[in-house]
């Protein structure tokens, strides 16, 4: 079996917490704009806002879910380190593979919300050129 050592799983630490900041800034963001669009949503009733705000719900719902697989991988990597620390190599190189896993599909779901959002942006600035013609 690969020894990983104790500093291997350190390699991760400054990069999943990157990524749970990264991940916030989009939730506050996406959190803002679902409050605008609901507001607008309720002084003029235009059902392409209603649309807008369904595809931002998605959104939250993944930017959930990614943050919470970027904690899992968070917590995985810190029990790696403590184990490596303690002796326990075998269980280490286990949490090290776990923060791995947790971390990929915390960058699938990442990659999944991404799109849906450019999609998103897509159908507005379609919709907005239909607006011009």
């Amino acid at each position: 079996m690969l020894d990983i050592g104790v500093t291997t799983p350190v390699l991760l630490f400054p990069a999943i917490s990157l990524l749970l900041l990264a991940y916030t800034n989009r939730f506050i963001v996406i959190a803002n704009l679902t409050r605008s669009l609901y507001s607008q949503y309720k002084a003029t009733a235009d059902d392409t806002m209603c649309s807008q705000i369904k595809h931002l719900r998605l959104r939250i719902k993944l930017i959930r879910h990614k943050q919470m697989w970027g904690v899992v991988a968070f917590i995985a990597c810190t029990l790696a380190m403590l184990c490596n620390l303690g002796g326990q190599i075998q269980a280490g190189y286990v949490f090290f593979v776990l923060s791995l896993l947790t971390l990929l599909i915390s960058l699938l779901i990442c990659f999944v919300e991404v799109y849906i959002s450019g999609y998103a942006l897509n159908k507005q600035l379609e919709n907005l050129g239909q607006l011009n013609e």
